[in-house]
């Protein structure tokens, strides 16, 4: 491969996933506007159905199929799918949703970093070429310690109050799924990035919809702060974000993809500081140089 297609490959991986961890880090803000008029339920299931039917829609106007059982290699396709819309999607932002009910965004935040510590292993022993080194060990280490100098002890809760425990272990478990998902997600047989994304959507949709509506019923919209944060969710963390992570985790694997779980508290926090009026964290900078640090360190390679 020229080097010039290379450098150029490295540059848009690295800028989708910046721009993935800006999405995603303005995510908490809108889990946080959407549970003023909405259940943790109700909040995860509209943004899987609305970009579910979203990208189907954009599958029929561009002519690509969803996979089928007839289609080579369609079932393994098809199970995938549906293993990225449980572990992806449904099951994380369920609990997600749930949790940052009892935990402030910030924990939610910091469970995030969880995701590369559970992907390292699982890449080693699952996938090909994506060995666990000391290397990279040292950087998802050193970036860890920068999230949590970012968001800080005191904002984790260890009460004796089982809501806030469960509610903590919740977060975490939403971060396994997220790092399982991705390992299934590149195990996948090779097909229409559009067409597999579309189908794991319409997978967690079709499973959460019918559940949503038993406990929760129909919900009633109005056009408030609320309902936008729902919009948002459904546009950008979910549809758009979905494409995007399905992109990178081809081009660089779950190691890099996990990277932008680093980012997401920084970005949360700079969209607090701006939009929300919130104070800025004097342990920003520090933290960000940690961050940082971790990021060039887990992705050194010797020539």
């Amino acid at each position: 491969m020229p080097k010039s297609t290379t450098y150029s490959s490295v540059v848009f991986s690295w800028f989708l996933l910046i721009a993935l961890g800006i999405i995603w880090g303005l995510s908490f803000m809108g889990v946080e506007l959407a549970l003023r008029s909405y259940t943790p339920l109700t909040i995860a299931t509209f943004r899987v159905v609305f970009a579910a039917l979203l990208l189907f829609a954009l599958c029929i106007f561009t002519g690509n199929q969803l996979p089928r059982v007839s289609d080579k290699n369609g079932k393994r396709i098809l199970l995938h799918c549906l293993g990225m819309g449980l572990f992806s999607n449904a099951i994380p932002f369920t609990l997600l949703s749930w949790g940052q009910i009892n935990v402030s965004s910030s924990f939610a935040g910091i469970s995030m970093a969880v995701v590369p510590l559970v992907v390292l292993p699982l890449s080693h022993y699952l996938i090909p070429n994506q060995r666990m080194t000391k290397v990279k060990l040292i950087g998802f280490v050193i970036g860890f310690i920068g999230v949590v100098i970012l968001i800080g002890p005191g904002s984790i809760n260890f009460s004796t109050n089982s809501i806030i425990i469960f509610a903590q272990i919740a977060c975490v478990l939403a971060s396994v799924c997220y790092a399982c998902g991705s390992i299934i997600t590149k195990l996948a047989p090779t097909s229409n990035l559009l067409s597999f994304t579309s189908c794991s959507l319409l997978f967690a949709a079709t499973a959460m919809l019918p559940i949503t509506i038993y406990i929760d019923g129909l919900p009633s919209f109005n056009y408030d702060l609320a309902f936008f944060g729902l919009i948002y969710l459904g546009l950008f963390p979910t549809a758009l974000a979905t494409i995007m992570l399905v992109l990178l985790i081809r081009l660089k694997g779950p190691p890099f993809l996990s990277l932008v779980n680093y980012q997401v508290p920084i970005w949360a926090v700079i969209f607090g500081m701006f939009i929300l009026q919130e104070h800025l964290p004097s342990q920003l900078i520090f933290a960000l140089i940690f961050i940082l640090i971790g990021l060039g360190i887990s992705e050194f390679k010797k020539n």
